[in-house]
C-alpha cells in the first residue's frame, strides 16, 4: 500500500514539475530495497555480539565499544542470527574451515534478498517482468556455478533469453560499476530496460576477534547486509516515471594502490586486511576526479556545492575528508550520513540507499532542487567509480 502511494505521489510530482530526460540518455525508472529479518541495534551490539561468539576478553570489548560509537551507525540488518550461530557453532571457532558452511548460508540468503528487492523495483515501476530484457546481476558475497543472476532470473520468471552480465568481487564500488554498464547497454539497445540488482551479505567475512587482525572488529561494527535494484532505460514511456538521468560514467584506478584494501578467500571464508591511508588517498585524489565528471555537465559555473551528492560511506573518515578536501556545506553529505547511520555500510548496496535518499529530498525541493549532482564509491584498487547524474 505504501509502495502504491508512492508511485501515485511521485506521478503527482512528476507531471508538474520533471525536467524532460535527454533522447537516449539512460535513466533510473525505479528503484526497490530489501533487507534480511534480523535487526542489530548499535546500543545491544557489543553485548550480543561477544555473548555469541563465547569472547570475554575486556581489552576486545573495549575496544569494540569504542567502535561502535565512531562508525556513527545505529542500526544494520544480518544475515547473521542466533539461530545461525547456533546451527553453525564452529563459524565462531578461530582456524576452523567453514568455507562450506558459509557460502551454503550466503547462496541462499543473496539471491532471496535479490528477488524481494527486484519485486519492490518492479512493482514502483509498473510494468510487466516479460519487458526485462537485460539484467545486471552485483554481489561478493556468494560464489557458485551457475551464479546467482540465473537463479534471480528463474525466481523472477523473467525469459529465458534475458541477457545477464554478473559481477562479483568488486567490493563497495560494485553498485556503481554495474549501472555503468547498465547504463551502456541501455543507451546502445533501443526499448531495452536493465535490471540491476546488487546483494550482499557479511557472512563471509564474519570472524572471531583476534588482537593479530583488528580489522575485524570494524567489520563486526560497521558493515551491514541488504539488497537493491534499479530499473534502467533510455527514453522513458509515458507510463514510466523516471527521476534521475544517468549522464556520464567514469572509473579509474590509483595505480600502486593495490594492497591498501585487501580481500582473500579462504577455508576460513574472506579475510581483509584495510590501510590506514585509505581516506587520505581518496583524499588526495578526489577532488581532480570529481572536476573530470562536473566538465561534462557543459555548464562552465557550476560549482560543486550547486550539485547534490550520493557518496558511498566507506567509514566516517571518509566522508570527513572528502567534505574538507572539496569545501562542501554540511547538508551536502547529509544523505550518504544518514544512511550509514540507518544501514552501516553495506557495500554495493549502499550508493542506492543513498539514491533513494536524495531522490526523496530533490522531491521536496521540486524544481527548486538541484539540477546536477554527483554518485561517489571507492573499492579495491583503490577503484573510483563516479557518476554525473541529472535529476528529472
Amino acid at each position: 500500500m505504501l509502495a502504491t502511494g508512492r508511485v501515485a505521489k511521485q506521478k503527482e510530482i512528476a507531471q508538474s514539475t520533471r525536467r524532460v530526460a535527454n533522447q537516449g540518455k539512460a535513466t533510473v525508472l525505479a528503484l526497490g530495497k530489501a533487507f534480511p529479518s534480523n535487526v542489530v541495534s548499535q546500543e545491544n551490539l557489543v553485548e550480543e555480539y561477544l555473548r555469541e561468539i563465547k569472547c570475554d576478553d575486556p581489552s576486545i570489548k573495549e575496544k569494540l565499544q569504542h567502535l561502535c560509537k565512531t562508525t556513527t551507525v545505529k542500526t544494520r540488518y544480518t544475515v547473521m542470527s542466533s539461530e545461525t550461530m547456533q546451527k553453525y557453532p564452529e563459524l565462531a571457532t578461530e582456524g576452523s574451515p567453514t568455507i562450506k558452511q558459509r557460502l551454503e548460508i550466503a547462496n541462499e540468503a543473496v539471491v532471496q534478498m535479490a528477488y524481494e528487492a527486484s519485486l519492490a523495483c518492479i512493482k514502483e515501476w509498473g510494468r510487466e517482468v516479460e519487458d526485462i530484457t537485460h539484467l545486471v546481476y552485483v554481489s561478493s558475497s556468494e560464489f557458485r556455478l551457475p551464479g546467482g543472476d540465473l537463479y534471480l532470473s528463474a525466481q523472477l520468471g523473467l525469459s529465458n533469453e534475458v541477457q545477464r552480465v554478473m559481477f562479483y568481487f568488486l567490493g563497495c564500488y560494485g553498485g556503481v560499476s554495474g549501472m555503468r554498464v547498465a547504463k551502456d547497454i541501455a543507451e546502445n539497445n533501443p526499448g531495452s530496460r536493465v535490471l540491476l540488482t546488487t546483494s550482499e551479505t557479511m557472512v563471509l567475512g564474519f570472524r572471531p576477534p583476534n588482537k593479530a587482525r583488528p580489522y575485524d572488529l570494524v567489520g563486526a561494527a560497521l558493515f551491514g547486509d541488504g539488497a537493491a535494484a534499479l530499473i534502467i532505460g533510455a527514453d522513458p514511456t509515458e507510463s514510466e516515471n523516471p527521476f534521475m538521468e544517468l549522464h556520464y560514467a567514469l572509473q579509474q584506478f590509483l595505480p600502486g594502490t593495490q594492497g591498501v584494501i585487501d580481500g582473500r578467500l579462504s577455508e576460513e571464508g574472506i579475510s581483509f586486511k584495510l590501510g590506514r591511508e585509505l581516506p587520505q588517498k581518496i583524499e588526495d585524489n578526489i577532488e581532480e576526479f570529481c572536476k573530470k565528471l562536473v566538465a561534462k555537465a557543459g555548464s562552465g559555473s557550476l560549482e560543486l556545492n550547486d550539485l547534490f551528492w550520493a557518496v558511498h560511506p566507506g567509514g566516517p573518515a571518509i566522508l570527513n575528508g572528502l567534505e574538507t578536501k572539496l569545501k562542501l556545506k554540511p547538508e551536502k553529505l547529509e544523505c550518504s550520513r544518514q544512511a550509514l547511520v540507518d544501514y552501516g555500510n553495506a557495500s554495493s548496496n549502499t550508493i542506492f540507499y543513498i539514491m533513494d535518499k536524495v531522490r526523496g529530498e530533490l522531491e521536496k525541493k521540486g524544481r527548486g532542487g538541484e539540477e546536477w549532482g554527483l554518485g561517489l564509491a571507492f573499492g579495491p584498487g583503490i577503484t573510483f567509480e563516479g557518476f554525473l547524474m541529472r535529476s528529472l
